[in-house]
């Protein structure tokens, strides 16, 4: 049991398809677990990506993009400092955000729905492929994750049969009810390795 134990490994990420900071984070892990399985070949990985909903009270077709920040943060000056942080900190882990191109700030409701099925139905090689689709939708490609036929479209581009997913959308902006509580209290994103919690985007350094 003990040689079982030490060759495992659990990660749960809590996260936000709308926060940049959890695709930072995500790439920090990535580049983390990279390191680890080349030096621990046999070890066994298992990831979960849980979601939480940010802002459930955004009406279901969301907020207009800089509209939402302007009155977030107080005003264009306080906008501009924020968004040129966040894109540093992007590039330095090869994420080009293009925060010009969001139209608006989407309820994200049904995207969780969407990735909470998706997650219970596909091989980790399709959970990956969307989750990476979901992410770059928002911040790269102007989409709206908002659009139920927008996510569907995603999920099917991703190898899911979208009639399996179809069902969980409710189209209302009904809050997503996951199951974050504990972590999420600490904000997204939150890595629990092994039990011990890490709070915000990490070094990997400190991932690892």
């Amino acid at each position: 049991m003990g040689s079982t134990l030490h060759n495992t490994l659990n990660i749960e990420v809590y996260f936000d398809f709308i926060c940049p900071w959890c695709l930072i984070g995500k790439r920090q892990l990535d580049q983390a677990l990279a390191l680890l399985r080349a030096e621990r070949p046999g070890l066994q990985v298992t990831l979960r990506w849980r979601g939480v909903q940010l802002l459930p009270q955004l009406p279901a077709g969301g907020e207009d993009f800089n509209t939402f920040y302007l009155q977030r943060l107080g005003g264009e000056q306080a906008l501009r400092l924020r968004q040129a942080q966040v894109r540093e900190a992007a590039a330095g882990v090869g994420v080009a955000l293009d925060f010009g191109r969001i139209p608006r700030m989407p309820n994200t409701a049904d995207a969780h729905r969407l990735w909470q099925r998706a997650g219970e139905l596909g091989t980790p090689e399709q959970c990956e492929a969307l989750l990476e689709s979901l992410f770059a939708c928002h911040f790269q490609q102007g989409g709206d994750l908002g659009d139920c036929h927008t996510l569907l479209d995603l999920a099917a581009a991703a190898g899911f049969a979208t009639d399996a997913l179809v069902g969980g959308l409710e189209g209302d902006g009904s809050p997503f009810c996951g199951t974050a509580e504990g972590a999420a209290s600490r904000g997204v994103p939150s890595f629990v390795l092994g039990g011990r919690v890490l709070s915000g985007a990490q070094p990997v350094e400190r991932l690892l």
